[in-house]
């Protein structure tokens, strides 16, 4: 396991050793040691998955405290551009946004700290992401800001968006609560 700083602070891609033989692939997705080496967290609560169509967006979708959580997310099949936008109040990476290709290929994944919103585009016919997370899932705490008020260039002009994700605040009008930590 390799893993890679971000420009986000705290935020990382995870380069994961990928063993192919005549059976088909095995890899590695958490190895409790390295984790704990880069002082990243190592007590998730639950994990759950979605399988998404060539062009859906999902996103900018997070938890508000006291239920945000960490999220450890990878690609088991197909292929999809991820996106994070950096929500905590104080961080030198404010506002701003950051894209990793994540794909059952690669192997990768993307470690993404609490009071980020996170999202991706579908690029395959199928794409399967799995999501790690550090908290329960909270319905009363799930939200998100708009899909398009982050100055993320999606890759696709055709989209497939769900009716919530298009009536989220943008992120000029979220008023954070999210604060950044040294």
């Amino acid at each position: 396991m390799k893993i890679i700083n971000s420009e986000i602070p705290g935020c990382y891609e995870i380069l994961n050793t990928i063993h192919n033989d005549s059976r088909g692939t095995f890899v590695k997705t958490f190895h409790s040691p390295t984790f704990k080496k880069f002082g990243l967290n190592t007590l998730f609560e639950e994990e759950y998955y979605s399988i998404s169509f060539k062009n859906v967006i999902r996103g900018l979708h997070f938890q508000l405290p006291p239920h945000d959580h960490i999220k450890l997310v990878y690609c088991i099949l197909g292929f999809v551009k991820d996106f994070v936008v950096d929500l905590r109040v104080g961080s030198p990476t404010y506002g701003k946004h950051l894209s990793i290709d994540l794909s059952s290929e690669k192997g990768n994944m993307i470690y993404i700290p609490q009071g980020l919103a996170h999202g991706f585009c579908g690029l395959s016919k199928t794409s399967t992401l799995v999501y790690k997370t550090s908290s329960i899932y909270s319905p009363k705490k799930d939200t998100g800001i708009k899909w398009d008020s982050a100055g993320i260039s999606w890759p696709n002009e055709t989209m497939i968006i769900s009716e919530r994700d298009n009536f989220f605040l943008t992120l000029e009008e979220f008023n954070s609560p999210f604060r950044f930590k040294k």
